[in-house]
This record gives C-alpha cells, sequence and structure tokens, in this order.
C-alpha cells in the first residue's frame, strides 16, 4: 500500500469513533451534530429488498445499514448471491421488475429517494450517482463503437463531447492509444479493455458517488492500479464517494476506508478496512480472510502433502505421466487485421513468436497485461481462431490440421471454461440443459445417467441442485461462473482451457473450486492451461508460469522461480502491483 493509502487508513481509524458516535447519537434522539460536521453522502436504514417469483416473495437483503460519507471509499464484501450488488443497485434505482425497496429508507445527499420516480432518478444517474457495472459485454451495446458510447453518455449530461474529450476519458480509464481505440467495437476489445471502458463511461461525468460493481475483476493488476489510483484521485480532488462491490480482500484491504460485509442479506460486520480484514470478530468474515488466495503461500497440491516440497511434487504423480509435452506450443503468431483511419486496414501481432510445453498432469499458467496476447493463444489452442503462422501439437497432433471427425474428438478431449460466463451460456437455457448438453451431444450414458451426472456436477461447484430450473438471467455473476464449470467438467476431459475462470467468483467459492481443481487433477491427471491475470491464485494453482507482454513471453519457469526470483522487470512490477500484499494477516496470526 502506497505512504498516501497508509495515512489515509490512518486517518480514518482514528476518525471512526467519533463518526459512529455521531451517526449513534442521531438515530437515538441524542443531541443533534454541529453544523460543521460532515453529513452522509448515501445512507441506506434498515433497507429490505424483496423479490417476486414464481414460487413466491424471496426476501433478498434484510435490515441492511449501509453509510457512506462524501470523498469515502466503501467497500462491500461477501461471497455471490450474499445481496451486496442488490444493495448497491437498489441504492440507484436499477433494481430488476420483480424486485423492490420493501422496508427502510435510502438517502441520497440529504433527500429521501427510496420511492422517487423513473424521472427523478433519471435526473440522479450519471451526473450524481455514476455505475460501472459487472459485465461488460452485456452492458456495452455491440453494434456502436466505444468512442459513440462514450459520447452519447457525456451529450445525455450536457457535458463537452468532442473526440478529444472522448479521448481524455478513455484515457484517464487506462486505455493506450485512445483516439484509435474509440473507434473500435466492444468484440474488438479484450475483456480487460471492455471493463475499462465501462469504467470510462461511468466516470465521464463526475458524479458525486460512484457505485462499483467489481470493476477491476477483469483487470489485470497493473491496470487494475491504474484504474484504481485514478479513482483515489477522484475521491481526494473532487470529493467523489465510491461504493465497491468486491470479493477481492486484498483490494478491500488497500483501497477502502470502510469495509461492509455481508452474509445471506444482511450486514454481519463493517468497520474500518485494516480492522476488520485483520481482526474479524464474526465467523463468516473470518472465513472470508482465511480462503483469501492472497495469504496463501504454497501450491495446494502441496499444501495438501505434509513434509512434500514444491518441486517433490511432480515426481510423484508417474500415474499422470507428468514431465511428458502433453500441449507443444512451438513459434506461435497471430496477425489480426485491424480497422485503421480512413477505412485501411493495419496488422497487430496480437501473438508473437510464442514458444512453451504444456506437461501432462500439471498446470501451466499464462499470465500478462489485458491485451498481452494470453486469451488468443488458448483461443488458437481450443480451435477458435487460425494460427497465422507456427503450430500447436495437442497429444502429438497439429491441431491447426484437425477436421471433421477429428476436431468433434478433439472439442471432448479439451473443454474451455471462459472469462465471460453470461456471454458463454445460452440465455434460453435453463441450468440442467446447460450442462447436460455436452454429453447430450456426445452420447454420454443414458437420460437417467446424464441427470445424475448434473446433479453431481452442481455438488461440486456448490450449487444446489434446485438451481436446475433456472435460467442464466436469475443468477448472480459468480453462480453462472460455476455453472459455466460444471459444463466443462461434464465429459471428463484431458486438458480443461480456463481463461479467467475464477475470476468472477468470491474468495471461499473461489478456494472452493481451486481445491476442486486441484482434486481432479489428481485423481484424474487432469492437465490445465490457466488464463489468469490474478497472481495470488497463479502461486495456488501452477506448476509453471509463462509472462506475456504485448505478445511475447517474456518469462518462463517453476511458479517459485518466477515469483521469488523474477528476471524481467516487467515480471517485477506484475508482482508488486497485487493488492492488498502484506496488509491481510491470518487470524490465527494476529
Amino acid at each position: 500500500m502506497s505512504h498516501a493509502a497508509s495515512e489515509r487508513h490512518a486517518s480514518e481509524t482514528a476518525a471512526a469513533p467519533a463518526a459512529a458516535q455521531t451517526a449513534a447519537g442521531s438515530r437515538d434522539g441524542a443531541a443533534a451534530p454541529s453544523s460543521s460536521a460532515p453529513k452522509p453522502l448515501l445512507e441506506m436504514r434498515n433497507v429490505g429488498i424483496t423479490f417476486t417469483t414464481a414460487g413466491g416473495k424471496v426476501e433478498a437483503v434484510r435490515d441492511a445499514d449501509i453509510t457512506v460519507m462524501p470523498g469515502e471509499t466503501v467497500a462491500i464484501v461477501g461471497e455471490s448471491g450474499s445481496g451486496k450488488s442488490t444493495s448497491a443497485l437498489a441504492a440507484i434505482g436499477l433494481l430488476p421488475v420483480n424486485g423492490r425497496v420493501s422496508s427502510g429508507q435510502i438517502i441520497f445527499d440529504g433527500e429521501d429517494i427510496t420511492n422517487y420516480t423513473e424521472k427523478q432518478l433519471v435526473g440522479l444517474r450519471g451526473s450524481k450517482i455514476g455505475m460501472v457495472p459487472q459485465d461488460p459485454m452485456s452492458n456495452l451495446n455491440p453494434v456502436w463503437k466505444i468512442g459513440f458510447q462514450v459520447k452519447e453518455t457525456l451529450k445525455a449530461n450536457g457535458l463537452p463531447s468532442s473526440d478529444a474529450d472522448v479521448a481524455r476519458v478513455l484515457t484517464d480509464a487506462g486505455l493506450p492509444d485512445a483516439e484509435k481505440r474509440a473507434r473500435q467495437y466492444p468484440h474488438e476489445f479484450s475483456g480487460g479493455m471492455r471493463q475499462r471502458a465501462l469504467i470510462a463511461i461511468g466516470l465521464s461525468c463526475q458524479p458525486r458517488l460512484l457505485i462499483a460493481d467489481e470493476p477491476t475483476s477483469a483487470l489485470d493488476v497493473t491496470v487494475q492500479r491504474t484504474i484504481l489510483d485514478h479513482l483515489d484521485t477522484m475521491t481526494s480532488e473532487l470529493g467523489t464517494a465510491v461504493l465497491l462491490i468486491t470479493h477481492d480482500l486484498g483490494l478491500a484491504a488497500e483501497r477502502a476506508h470502510k469495509v461492509i460485509v455481508m452474509y445471506k442479506g444482511q450486514v454481519v460486520e463493517s468497520g474500518p478496512a485494516l480492522e476488520i480484514l485483520q481482526n474479524p470478530r464474526h465467523p463468516y468474515t473470518r472465513k472470508l480472510v482465511e480462503s483469501a488466495p492472497s495469504l496463501a503461500s504454497r501450491r495446494i497440491q502441496v499444501a495438501k502433502e505434509e513434509g512434500v516440497e514444491a518441486q517433490d511434487l511432480l515426481a510423484e504423480r508417474p500415474e499422470t505421466g507428468a514431465g511428458e509435452a502433453f500441449v507443444d506450443v512451438k513459434n506461435l503468431t497471430k496477425v489480426f487485421k485491424l480497422r485503421g483511419a480512413w477505412g485501411k486496414s493495419e496488422d497487430f501481432t496480437a501473438v508473437d513468436n510464442v514458444t512453451f510445453s504444456i506437461p501432462r498432469g500439471t498446470t501451466t499458467a499464462v499470465v500478462g497485461e489485458s491485451g498481452s496476447g494470453k486469451s488468443t493463444v488458448a483461443r488458437m489452442l481450443l480451435g477458435l481462431e487460425t494460427i497465422t503462422s507456427g503450430s500447436i501439437d495437442f497429444d502429438g497432433r497439429d491441431v491447426s490440421q484437425l477436421k471433421g471427425r477429428e476436431m468433434f474428438k478433439f472439442r471432448r478431449r479439451v473443454q474451455p471454461i471462459f472469462q465471460d460466463p453470461y456471454g458463454s451460456l445460452d440465455p434460453m437455457y435453463n441450468i440442467y440443459r446447460t450442462i447436460e448438453e455436452p454429453m447430450r451431444i456426445h452420447k454420454v450414458g443414458s437420460a437417467k445417467q446424464r441427470e445424475a451426472k448434473v446433479r453431481e456436477l452442481l455438488d461440486q461447484v456448490s450449487l444446489p441442485q434446485s438451481m436446475m430450473a433456472r435460467y442464466p438471467n436469475e443468477l448472480s455473476g459468480g453462480q453462472r461462473q460455476r455453472v459455466a464449470i460444471a459444463r466443462a467438467l461434464a465429459l471428463n476431459p484431458e486438458l480443461v482451457v480456463c481463461d479467467e475462470a475464477v475470476s468472477a467468483l468470491d474468495v471461499l467459492v473461489q478456494a472452493q473450486i481451486l481445491n476442486l481443481l486441484a482434486d481432479l487433477q489428481s485423481e484424474l491427471g487432469l492437465t490445465y492451461l490457466f488464463i489468469t491475470h490474478d497472481l495470488a491464485v497463479v502461486r495456488q494453482i501452477a506448476d509453471r508460469v509463462c509472462v506475456m507482454e504485448k505478445g511475447k513471453l517474456v518469462e518462463t519457469g517453476s511458479t517459485d522461480d518466477v515469483f521469488e526470483n523474477p528476471q524481467t522487470l516487467y515480471t517485477q512490477q506484475l508482482l508488486a502491483a497485487i493488492p492488498g500484499a502484506g496488509l491481510m494477516i491470518p487470524p490465527e496470526a494476529a
């Protein structure tokens, strides 16, 4: 954490008792605070939120108290489905049509907005309350250029909207070559770049309150730091407050003044960020801290073997054939044609002469900034992108030469888990059909056997079997990702390509999934290619690491070697940018 951030936490901790006393006095009818005392920007008092479903009414949030002061960053943490995003959406009047605030009050800047009309809420959105949603692909219009979408936001709020203004907004959000990017469409951006475009739109009108729902979950750590530094600048210079919804406890420790912990629709603990994360009192908060990957010092599989050193692990897996090159990537290059100025096409080298191998039964992680080419490598391995030059050999066969029936068999042996769960799930299929479909296509088992397998997979990814009849739009982002993981495991593949597979999950479920993947690898001899920007996850799951920068492979080696003795400046910068490093202390050590 930076020196400025440390000073901010210190001042917040000192001021917290006085602020709490003032708020308590106001609620209890004691003497009113002096006129010079700061007033909350957002207050949610005993808020209850109810959804009407086919099965009856569901109380998603109960008696929630959330306070955000001007210029303050408040983080709401909790597992998927705990009510944290629902509470934030209620504050801006964006609950689904079947949801409503059933009790309590929502007060913004001294005014009760609980029962505001849609017209009144429109007057708040953008100019006073900004929003950065979690899923970039479903929140950007696919037929509008990125620059046009930024310009429309500026125009709607009466702000200057020239091309220069649009470029400035995109640059502030961390997008390089903003003028060129403004002319591109969302599908031409990587997942992280799309998220940055959403952040640019959310910040473009300099709102007094920014609701950021997992705003950096799709970003690599260096760009994440750029974005969060920008949010800090707005907070200090413009008095903008941030309500941060996140499952990243390291990020909450480093960036938030206060942390609110939600569990099953209720606020179970709140207070200064470092106090909550270093000295958690509620059992659920302690579980969250214990599960945070930034606290893990060893690979999961090693941690399960007492007295086993990391370098000796592979030697104990002779049955998996560890050491044999299951996937061999040689001089891999991918060049895209991009639309340039005046309609001229330009060559863009996304992957530049990359060579590495993945031994059978091991996990290789490919890390790097958004746009570094790591997901493009994964898509070429899956046969979803053509190879410009070079080769990818899978179990001795060149992937680019597989056709027809051979490609169909290859699909069963290699399964993907994509970054964007909403975009990779059919909205017209319920969860049962989504998971069962691969088995039906590949004619695996009888209908009864497939149903039993679906139930088993749902248990493995910590989803209740009652969810089989639901549809993707009825699930949270983390729940959708778990469905995608269950579907990928349905065919018992040999190689699983995980493209940011756990980025949308809260830390408890993330820990369960990583342990599940480690167990399946040990039991079945699975091989993983893990594409991720989360270096803490890499430390837990990977045997080897490949670091990519601007399409090139700049460093490769065992996980321990790369983390403990990084050879390149770029790798050192990636490691230094991990949020909350050194801040979060396990409860037993506190």
